[in-house]
């Protein structure tokens, strides 16, 4: 199917061309590895998905149209057994024409191939026979309203029925359905002008009754009419529609996720057909100059990444309407919030498993000079990734700061202390402008305290007094929460969590290497990760 194909089935707006060169063949993204084959210099994938939209709208309209004259069967059928002089001829036509919609409705269901020569032909089928039925109808009618005469009975209402499916059901260009809708409407005409011409009787009652043919132009020249804009209206309306959903070169699917300045949709390359997350600025911030000017420092930082821990950044750019955007890999999993919340407290080994792979993507940002600022259980996800679970991802550095880089003053113009509440640094908390590594450390210890006990380190329910608990209080430790958490875990929380920095873990290599020496350190493994998201059934999609 070509891509004028596309377009004669309304489908203009899926059109894709190439703007780069592309293998013949490419590994596209997903659960299959399937070959990407490009036919006059247009994505087959998309072609094939059209084809199958196309397809589902006419098996639609033939199982709609059966269940239409399969009533006027069982109708007709009731007559007859009552007693009424019904033709039976009449019915026995009404019974293949039910039939032949239905076995067209079933081989048109998504098991069987279809190419766009098929579809062609199926539709012929499927609005070719109503319209073979209805002519022998209207013939046969107008010649029984002669003998014994009576007035002639408007054929018009069966026509526009079958209009209005065509124009419903069928995805087309207006011009291409302009032509379709032509026959349909011309068609009782076209049986009235015939009898009129070879049927002297019909003709003497026609031109003795003038206004049945003036009457019957009207109403089909008005149904062809609201069709024929009804096809172009919706065909607009899909296009704009279309349109709303496109960046670039991405095709939004649906929302994942949302947080303070914008939101997270799942979406797909057009040619490569690569899952993605796309983040939006929210439309009533996108004139906000402080936050852009933070939306793009996390794209930048984040692009200067590349550990396996850290989420990959694609794509950075601006949609036609203003609207920021920057494209991301696609992360199947749950934050560690969501899993902490529908599970409980994770077991030391597991926290110990997810939290050296933060680490790990934070010792790489701490070297390129940047500080997070915003460790917290939200922000880093227990992904799945080449077939391996809990796959720990750092995610978001909205609030990054690369440590030779002063801060920018509209971005703190408000006075406003950048971070998560509950797990913000005391130094943080202080509003202090030498930020370092060992602030994400002591935040870094606070996801560890939650995920050990399901609880925050402090359990103010203002923000203020959470604030100032992390400057002056002691939390609880953790065991007092949750006897099973070992002593050694235990420690090295309670040091990541010390007020002063020098008391902290200076690196995040540190606090890798203090996690490694616990006993728990290596008992969760890869399998044992692949057990657990298997018997929980868990593969939902989340960010923040």
């Amino acid at each position: 199917m070509t891509s004028d194909s596309a377009r004669q089935l309304g489908f203009e707006d899926y059109d894709v061309t190439i703007e780069q060169t592309l293998p013949a063949s490419a590994t596209g993204w997903g659960e299959t590895n399937a070959p990407i084959e490009l036919i006059h210099g247009k994505c087959q994938c998309l072609l094939d998905e059209i084809l199958q939209l196309a397809r589902l709208r006419l098996q639609i309209a033939s199982l709609v149209m059966a269940a239409g004259f399969g009533a006027f069967l069982i109708w007709n059928l009731i007559e007859i057994g009552l007693g009424k002089n019904n033709s039976v001829w009449l019915v026995g036509q009404l019974l293949v024409v039910t039939l032949i919609l239905a076995i067209c409705g079933w081989m048109l269901r998504r098991s069987c191939s279809i190419t766009g020569w098929k579809l062609r032909v199926k539709e012929l089928i499927v609005f070719g026979i109503p319209v073979l039925f209805l002519l022998q109808v209207q013939h046969e009618a107008m010649l029984a309203a002669i003998n014994p005469p009576r007035p002639f009975n408007t054929p018009a209402p069966p026509w526009l029925l079958l209009a209005f499916v065509y124009a419903f059901f069928i995805p087309n260009v207006w011009q291409r359905a302009a032509m379709v809708l032509s026959v349909i409407c011309v068609s009782p005409l076209l049986v009235t002008a015939f009898l009129w011409l070879t049927e002297p009787q019909v003709g003497a009652a026609l031109r003795t009754d003038i206004s049945f043919v003036i009457e019957l132009t009207l109403i089909m020249s008005i149904g062809w009419t609201i069709t024929v804009v009804g096809v172009w209206t919706i065909g607009s309306l899909r296009r704009e529609a279309h349109k709303a959903k496109q960046f670039g070169q991405y095709q939004l699917r649906e929302r994942i996720g949302s947080g303070g300045m914008g939101e997270v949709y799942l979406a797909e390359h057009r040619f490569m057909k690569r899952p993605c997350a796309i983040k939006l600025i929210k439309p009533e911030r996108a004139g906000d100059a402080r936050v852009l000017s933070r939306f793009e420092r996390e794209v930048r930082a984040t692009a200067r990444l590349s550990h396996w821990n850290s989420i990959d950044i694609y794509d950075y750019g601006r949609a036609k309407d203003g609207t920021f955007y920057y494209v991301m890999e696609y992360l199947p999993g749950l934050n560690l919030n969501e899993l902490v919340s529908r599970f409980g407290p994770l077991p030391p080994a597991r926290t110990i498993h997810l939290l050296r792979q933060a680490c790990d993507a934070l010792r790489e940002a701490h070297r390129a000079g940047i500080v997070h600022r915003d460790i917290k259980p939200a922000n880093i996800i227990a992904a799945e990734r080449g077939g391996v679970y809990d796959v720990a991802k750092l995610l978001d550095f909205g609030l990054a700061k690369p440590l030779d880089e002063a801060e920018d003053s509209h971005l703190t113009q408000e006075g406003a202390i950048t971070g998560s509440p509950l797990y913000m640094s005391p130094e943080q908390v202080m509003g202090e402008d030498d930020l370092d590594g060992r602030s994400d450390i002591y935040s870094m210890g606070a996801v560890a305290y939650f995920l050990l006990t399901a609880r925050p380190l402090f359990q103010e329910t203002r923000p203020m007094k959470i604030l100032m608990a992390h400057a002056n209080e002691i939390p609880l430790p953790p065991r007092e929460l949750n006897p099973d958490v070992p002593e050694d875990v235990e420690q090295v929380v309670m040091r990541c969590l010390a007020k002063r920095r020098q008391d902290r873990y200076q690196t995040a290599q540190e606090l890798i290497d203090a996690f490694s020496q616990c006993a728990d350190a290596d008992g969760w493994t890869r399998e044992a990760a692949a057990r657990w998201w298997q018997e929980q059934g868990q593969r939902s999609r989340t960010f923040v």
